[in-house]
């Protein structure tokens, strides 16, 4: 018996300003372009990715509230996950669906909160459990799951990073972003050993860094360098378990353009503008260059999974 199983990836780096939300709301447009199911989960405390896909008008109203918003699930804890999705999220001005299959469950401001006690709530549940088991619930319906988290390994990550097999690190050709994959790798470690007690025996492990993709790149930039020096640093991470085996650089590459900000300013991702000047053919392209690897780079270990699953089921 097939059992589909969605994708939960979660895209972090311990470096802000490397344009993790861009990469992640453009790479999720692509996907679903591609005719998969795709939900992308806001849980960076910016909201940025949010404020883009519902543009300010809808997002605002979310705000004044905070119903529909991720953080309502914990605080007051009356709302599931599945009720705070917005199905096909980007819509025209005058309500057309631009992306059919790209769903959104959005953040607003509140969710900083996360990271003080909670009011509300089982105190005897870590709110990565919380969040996970309310996914299970949805997961099923999507092929692709992302998760858009802050730069650190804090509660809203940790929500995104516990439910994942997969962790893509997005990064600038630059030293800060090595110093900043260093530091990660360490986090996640302990991360891991922290969550151990809450996972379920024989259905899930821990997500593993399975690529670094190059964010941001000027095509004046010298990226050979910081592309060998992160080569040996992925080299260390997998000997010491804390990468797949098959984790890699990825060969797609996002060049850094003005495309991308103008875009974020009229509340539409790269792909749907209207203007296709060279520039912008040429950063869609990228988007959608990382899009198809990463949809033919499915790493070993959620193959694995997915076997596991199918084996438990038919038993």
């Amino acid at each position: 018996m097939e059992i589909h199983m969605a994708r939960k990836i979660s895209f972090v780096s311990y470096k802000g300003g490397v344009g993790k939300t861009s990469l992640t709301v453009n790479l999720a447009v692509c996907l679903a372009q591609e005719g998969y199911r795709v939900l992308l989960v806001d849980l960076d405390t910016q909201a940025n990715a949010s404020i883009w896909l519902l543009r300010l008008k809808r997002w605002n109203r979310l705000n004044a509230t905070g119903e529909g918003a991720i953080y309502s699930i914990f605080n007051p804890g009356t709302a599931t996950l599945a009720d705070c999705v917005v199905r096909d999220v980007i819509e025209s001005t005058d309500g057309t669906t631009l992306v059919p299959g790209l769903d959104l469950v959005p953040t607003t401001f509140n969710l900083v909160d996360l990271e003080s006690d909670l009011e509300h709530g089982n105190p005897d549940k870590a709110p990565y459990t919380i969040f996970q088991e309310q996914l299970l619930e949805i997961e099923k319906d999507y092929d692709f799951i992302l998760f858009d988290c802050p730069p650190d390994t804090m509660r809203a990550s940790q929500c995104g990073i516990f439910s994942s097999d997969e962790v893509y690190v997005p990064a600038n050709p630059d030293a800060l972003s090595l110093i900043g994959f260093t530091l990660l790798g360490e986090k996640l470690q302990k991360l891991r050993w922290a969550a151990s007690a809450y996972r379920i025996n024989g259905t899930d492990s821990p997500a593993e860094i399975c690529g670094v993709v190059f964010n941001c790149v000027r095509e004046e930039g010298d990226i050979e360098i910081a592309e060998m020096r992160m080569r040996v640093r992925l080299n260390q991470f997998r000997s010491h378990k804390l990468a797949a085996a098959d984790a890699r650089i990825f060969k797609a590459r996002i060049r850094d353009t003005d495309v991308v900000r103008r875009a974020f300013t009229v509340g539409l991702p790269v792909p749907l503008l209207a203007s296709r000047t060279t520039e912008t053919a040429e950063i869609c392209a990228d988007y959608r260059n990382l899009a198809l690897e990463l949809i033919h780079h499915t790493p070993a270990r959620v193959c694995e999974y997915g076997e596991l699953e199918q084996s438990v089921a038919g038993f």
